[in-house]
């Protein structure tokens, strides 16, 4: 049998907010084993003092960064050298960033090369770049204490062109010649194309966000087997 993923946690203390860390073990917990726990910051700071709160509960080891330059902080270089230094000492299969700061970007795309899931978690403020080039982000500002989605209207869902497209293309790659997919291989290759989170849209499960969404219409076989079409494809079939 494989062990269990070993994963290291890094946070950026600075950038995230401490009353998530429920939140984010729980995910990790689905993934494998958070071997290692650090989080990075001036511990002097009264601004994250919500992190020193939650850091003996959750066996998290505090860096301790001193802001060197007014408006600056070493926080960021210090948590990217200790991040190489894990991948290229420690047998780690994951690497989990805690931030919405676009600094990690060439870490995350470094560790990717070397083979590795990075998992990222920030706000919605998060840059675009940063998201896209994690393996999974998840907007913690989208997901309340008890890990339940908050709700996004579904017009403003449809009016997303990239998240559209990105369902449409998943649908199309692994249909049948009726159009119909499977919801397991749509929701792989969502996975493997992009750093895709339905709960960042307000919805627990994928086949919640296609129902929720009038240009796919789903149906169950044997009881349990979701499938999803795209009605142009129905309409054309038709």
């Amino acid at each position: 049998m494989k062990d269990k993923e070993k994963i290291a946690l890094f946070i950026d203390a600075d950038n995230a907010p401490a009353s998530k860390i429920d939140i984010i073990l729980s995910e990790l917990a689905r993934y494998g084993v958070v071997n290692i726990r650090r989080a990075y910051g001036n511990w002097k700071s009264p601004c994250i003092k919500p992190w020193e709160d939650v850091l003996h509960e959750y066996a998290i080891q505090p860096i301790q960064q001193f802001d060197l330059t007014k408006g600056k902080n070493a926080t960021d270089i210090a948590l990217v050298i200790d991040a190489m230094d894990i991948l290229y000492t420690k047998d780690v299969d994951t690497i989990c960033l805690v931030s919405s700061d676009c600094d990690f970007t060439p870490l995350v795309t470094r560790a990717l090369a070397d083979g590795k899931t990075v998992l990222g978690f920030g706000e919605r403020k998060a840059p675009s770049a940063f998201v896209n080039s994690c393996s999974k982000f998840l907007f913690l500002d989208e997901v309340d204490t008890k890990d339940k989605p908050i709700p996004i209207q579904t017009p403003s869902i449809k009016s997303d062109t990239k998240l559209m497209n990105l369902l449409r293309q998943a649908i199309s790659a692994v249909e049948e010649d009726d159009g119909w997919a499977r919801l397991g291989p749509v929701g792989t290759h969502i996975a493997n194309h992009a750093s895709f989170d339905q709960r960042n849209y307000g919805f627990k499960k994928l086949s919640e966000l296609f129902s929720a969404i009038d240009l796919f219409e789903m149906k169950k076989t044997n009881g349990s087997v979701f499938w999803v079409r795209d009605k142009k494809k129905s309409k054309a079939a038709a």
